[in-house]
């Protein structure tokens, strides 16, 4: 009997704790991209993008506000004098044409997102930033 009201009494709490996991797992920013770019070979509107680094993973996902578009990588050591919470999307810009380099969470980095040399002599970088929880 004892233990059937134990179990009784730990399953709630157990189910909490798991509903809130994915919750503490998760950490995101939401960064405005004021033009459209590519990632992978795929055209990317301008607009919001939500960045969520998986803590558990160590993985980062971009997702569109407005576009069913999703990629995720992993990440990183990157630089230890950034705060934790930054959120920086590097891109190449060659004329008019913005490609996706490398995605920053906190310390974190990913590698090289294009297969070309970071810079050319027409290449320019443009950087986006946002603020993560």
């Amino acid at each position: 009997m004892r233990s059937i009201l134990h179990s009784l009494v730990l399953a709630p709490a157990l189910l909490a704790a798991a509903a809130l996991a994915p919750n503490i797992a998760m950490a995101e920013a939401v960064v405005n991209v004021p033009f459209n770019f590519t990632v992978d070979g795929k055209v990317c509107p301008a607009g919001q993008y939500t960045v969520r680094r998986d803590l558990l993973q160590n993985l980062v996902y971009l997702r569109s506000e407005k576009a069913p578009i999703g990629f995720h990588w992993f990440l990183t050591p990157g630089d230890d004098n950034r705060q934790p919470t930054n959120v920086t999307l590097h891109f190449n810009q060659d004329d008019k044409n913005f490609t996706l380099q490398t995605v920053e969470y906190g310390r974190l980095t990913t590698h090289s997102l294009v297969r070309k040399p970071k810079h050319s002599s027409r290449d320019m970088e443009r950087v986006v930033q946002g603020q993560g929880q």
